[in-house]
């Protein structure tokens, strides 16, 4: 029994520490074109992905619709999603992000799904992103940890994969793609 124990008090440590593990967005600080989140996210931006569970299977596509906008150091993203099967299925309809540029290529962010604050940080290209949000299953509310990375292709589009888990342990993951509307 004892055996049993220190093999699942090993397995456990080893998720704990493989969460941890990263990459670093500095790593992306020379890549180009340098990620300006607040020319990037001014004005429409569209954006279409999908959702797929642990296995890879697509669950769920949309399409969303982001009208962004700047004052000062605050920003607001007011999302609206359309869903493949023309169901919510717990995911909103519509989402409004409040981001704050706290400097040094650092942000924080508030919506209404998201526990607490996300914390952003960019570097080059890249985004990334971390943060719980409370996600709508069958009824009950979980909340999901996101690492979402996005990257700067050029100035019109923008690719994002967010991974999700709970405890450690992956989920499955959200890949999308965002252009700007060009005026």
């Amino acid at each position: 029994m004892i055996r049993y124990l220190r093999q699942a008090a090993a397995l456990l440590a080893a998720v704990a520490l493989g969460g941890c593990a990263g990459i670093d967005v500095e790593q992306y600080r020379a890549e180009t074109p340098q990620l300006d989140m607040r020319k990037f996210f001014s004005g429409t931006v569209d954006g279409w992905g999908m959702f797929q569970d642990r296995s890879g299977k697509v669950i769920k596509r949309f399409h969303v619709v982001i009208e962004s906008k700047w004052a000062g150091d605050t920003g607001t993203l007011d999302e609206r999603f359309t869903w493949s099967d023309g169901e919510q299925g717990g995911n909103p309809p519509h989402r409004v992000w409040t981001l704050r540029d706290t400097g040094g290529g650092r942000f924080t962010g508030t919506a209404g799904d998201v526990v607490g604050e996300a914390l952003g940080e960019t570097a080059g290209n890249a985004l990334r992103w971390r943060y719980v949000l409370a996600l709508n299953v069958d009824g009950k509310v979980i909340h999901v940890d996101f690492d979402d990375w996005m990257f700067l292709v050029d100035d019109q589009v923008m690719l994002n994969r967010s991974l999700m888990s709970k405890y450690g342990l992956r989920l499955g993951e959200v890949t999308l793609s965002l252009k700007r509307r060009t005026p």
